[in-house]
């Protein structure tokens, strides 16, 4: 497995939907550690995932400017 390397402020194209919307795909890096704070673009949800759970479920990294 290809470790993903992204920080805080970067976005993140993900592979599934996020629950609130169909189109919901992308994710703003809050914290990064052994465990991710993300939120959803869309909702503006937060959540708190383990890393490796998270690198799972990425298909592309945004890098912040």
């Amino acid at each position: 497995m290809e470790i993903k390397a992204f920080g805080v402020g970067d976005t993140l194209l993900m592979k599934k939907n996020h629950a609130c919307l169909k189109t919901a795909k992308q994710m703003l890096v809050l914290m990064a550690g052994s465990d991710v704070k993300v939120r959803c673009m869309a909702c503006g949800r937060e959540m708190i995932i383990p890393r490796v759970k998270l690198e799972k479920s990425i298909k592309n990294v945004a890098r912040k400017e």
